[in-house]
């Protein structure tokens, strides 16, 4: 799912469980992650003056998606798949 990202249907199968039991963890999930205390004790923004690494400054396929962004996890790289019909936008 978010790390992982696979859809909730492998998840099932790896689980044997639901899609609706897989779906609302996840939601729970989002919610601890979301909310206080979890998210104001480990989630900080970075300074308004933070340097842009520069893995992404210079890449000139990252940079214009990022270039507006106020904060990103290091390292992280998050795979998104839009709809067939949302992908023009893109």
């Amino acid at each position: 799912m978010c790390v992982t990202g696979l859809t909730i249907r492998h998840v099932r199968e790896r689980f044997q469980r639901s899609n609706e039991t897989i779906s609302n963890y996840f939601c729970k999930m989002l919610d601890i992650l979301s909310s206080h205390p979890f998210y104001t004790q480990y989630v900080h923004l970075p300074a308004d003056d933070a340097p842009v690494c520069s893995k992404i400054c210079d890449n000139p396929k990252r940079w214009p998606y990022f270039m507006d962004a106020i904060g990103a996890i290091d390292g992280s790289h998050i795979h998104a798949f839009p709809r067939s019909y949302d992908r023009h936008l893109y």
